[in-house]
């Protein structure tokens, strides 16, 4: 018996020129194309009217003034410079991290270069017209930093491919280092949580608020699964009473009751409290995007793995729960950007963070009339940030999305002597 393995070979890709591309895409009937047409007719004049508005009407003179206090509230002037240290060991951890996942890849492609070029010009234009000079050297030495630590990164990650999975430890790390250097508990002045402001409040609530939510969602949607009836009872109980709240409760409540529920001597900044309300309120709803995860992966996976005598413990954290997280990424990230935007409730609760700053600009009377510079700025940063997570998810999903190699059954024939 001869056994012989097929050759197979990828599908020709059909490549559309721009021109076909539109064609196929914008006017392929009638109806298409005068969409088409009104479409692009909109933003053409919405387009026009905001350009002529900030290059004739608008007074950027407000975004100079308060610059600082958009990005670090009410931060000791004098302690800046720990801001910026706290920055940069974000900036090396995410170089590195970029060198270390990208280790069998050309480093500065076409893409990165573009990305770091827009970068470069949007620091020295905007900077230029919002601040001095010195923030202007201090920024570009952000982007040499990230590209620096991302060629060591990248010749690491060549050497110890093994790396990448303590990327996650890294970034905590980091992170941790980061807050302490913004706080002063290694070097310089401490800095109390409650005169942080702008910009780096909204960051540094998220940051904390995503990290802590996480892994509390993930033993509820485990808890909400599990075959303990109370332990499956209380955590039903949880996620339907927090997701029946409203989050200004929530964060009133919390600012409220931590104090109560800890002992006299422990005193709670009010930040503490707020992000205490945020992981609170997000944990439930990412009790239930991690659950529909868990009920995506086939039952076959947890019968084999006990077949092969894994205990529930295993079998959940390397099995079934890998999975369920790989199939629910958009709407993890998507919950994330929802606790993001989010914070600007604390606002309302008395913390000033990016949109209570603007708020607290726009009172002062000699800036009156300003709101609709402010406000497109805050949007503008709002965007960014909500678009650098949404497009490290989308990047995310397709590494662990690569297509698998098909596994095709060799065909056997028979010899004609039936040997």
């Amino acid at each position: 018996m001869t056994t012989t393995t097929p050759q197979f070979s990828a599908p020709p890709v059909n490549q559309l020129g721009p021109w076909a591309w539109a064609k196929k895409n914008l006017f392929s009937s009638w109806f298409n194309t005068l969409l088409t047409i009104i479409s692009l007719l909109l933003l053409i004049w919405v387009t026009t009217s905001l350009l002529g508005w900030a290059l004739t009407q608008a007074q950027w003179d407000v975004l100079p003034s308060n610059f600082r206090l958009l990005l670090v509230g009410r931060y000791p002037v004098e302690f800046i410079w720990q801001v910026w240290l706290g920055v940069a060991v974000i900036a090396a951890v995410g170089g590195f991290s970029w060198g270390v996942l990208a280790r069998q890849a050309r480093l500065l492609d076409r893409r990165a270069l573009i990305t770091l070029g827009v970068l470069a010009a949007i620091i020295v234009v905007v900077l230029a017209l919002l601040t001095n000079p010195v923030s202007i050297a201090l920024a570009l030495g952000l982007l040499v930093l990230l590209v620096l630590t991302g060629f060591a990164g990248q010749a690491i990650g060549r050497a110890k491919p093994q790396l990448g999975t303590w990327l996650p430890l890294l970034w905590l790390v980091g992170f941790l280092l980061s807050f302490a250097l913004i706080r002063g508990l290694i070097i310089g002045r401490t800095v109390r949580l409650d005169d942080l402001g702008g910009l780096l409040l909204t960051i540094l609530v998220a940051a904390v608020s995503i990290v802590l939510s996480f892994p509390l969602g993930v033993l509820l949607a485990l808890g909400r699964r599990s075959d303990l009836p109370v332990i499956r009872g209380l955590s039903v109980l949880y996620i339907e009473v927090i997701r029946g709240l409203p989050l200004i409760t929530i964060l009133f409540a919390s600012q409220l009751l931590v104090p109560m529920a800890l002992p006299p001597q422990i005193r709670t900044e009010r930040v503490m409290r707020a992000i205490v309300g945020f992981t609170l309120f997000s944990a439930a709803y990412l009790a239930e995007n991690v659950r529909g995860g868990l009920q995506s992966v086939p039952r076959g996976q947890s019968e084999a793995a006990k077949a092969l005598g894994m205990n529930p413990l295993l079998t959940t954290s390397l099995i079934v729960l890998p999975q369920a997280l790989k199939a629910v990424i958009p709407t993890i990230v998507g919950q994330f950007i929802s606790l993001f935007k989010d914070t600007s409730l604390l606002a309302i609760v008395g913390l000033t963070e990016l949109l209570g700053m603007g708020q607290a600009i726009l009172a002062n009377p000699q800036y009156l009339g300003r709101s609709g510079e402010v406000y497109l700025f805050i949007g503008l940063i709002y965007f960014l940030c909500c678009y650098a997570m949404s497009s490290a998810s989308r990047r995310l999903e397709k590494q662990l999305s690569a297509p698998r190699r098909a596994v095709e059954p060799a065909l056997t024939t028979a010899r004609p002597d039936g040997g």
